[in-house]
């Protein structure tokens, strides 16, 4: 009987901690990912308010449709230009290259950039950045564009490079803002819905 007693308290405490470790918010591993950095105080861009009732970022369904092949042709000796941001922040970039893939049977075209901070920092010399904007942009998309982070380290020997729209994130001044962020240049808008990666953040929905 004692046996009993002891498994059944047993049984109990791993049911209790099972019910406060909630599984992570999310479809798959990046927007799994995201949602915790976003939840944490230490790390989110989420004004209090909205950190207070945070269910997680709303993302378009994953379609394997936004993963594409794009061509990648380097920009040989590319100027360093000082990026054009929300406020009166400088940050020093180079164009990296020109993207040319196919989305949804329309020939698209993307410039790339990389940060010349970044090239001295460790962890993030390898990052590339891809601002766009598309036809969801100002409705179901943040209206300034959205970003993806690529990486040299996935460039393949013939030239291509992998773009996951999924995969995408919104500036931090989509949620709050006293950030910086850089604009989206007008040559890197997408003429086609990409129903794909982050939404458009709803306080209204919380």
């Amino acid at each position: 009987m004692k046996k009993m007693t002891i498994a059944f308290t047993f049984f109990l405490i791993l049911a209790c901690n099972s019910k406060d470790k909630r599984p992570l918010m999310g479809k798959t591993v990046y927007q799994q990912e995201l949602n915790a950095s976003y939840k944490d105080a230490s790390k989110s861009p989420l004004k209090k308010r909205d950190l207070k009732n945070f269910k997680g970022l709303d993302f378009f369904p994953v379609d394997s449709a936004f993963i594409v092949i794009a061509n990648l042709t380097k920009t040989i000796n590319a100027p360093t230009f000082e990026m054009a941001t929300t406020t009166d922040r400088k940050p020093l970039y180079k164009e990296y290259g020109i993207l040319k893939f196919n989305l949804k049977g329309k020939k698209c075209a993307l410039k790339i950039y990389q940060s010349q901070d970044d090239l001295r920092d460790k962890k993030y010399k390898n990052h590339l950045f891809l601002p766009f904007t598309d036809d969801t942009s100002g409705e179901e998309s943040y209206g300034g564009g959205r970003y993806m982070d690529v990486m040299t380290t996935n460039e393949k020997a013939d030239g291509t490079i992998e773009l996951n729209f999924n995969n995408t994130y919104n500036p931090y001044c989509a949620y709050n803002d006293k950030y910086s962020c850089p604009l989206t240049p007008r040559k890197n808008h997408l003429d086609v819905e990409v129903k794909a990666g982050i939404k458009v953040f709803e306080k209204d929905s919380y």
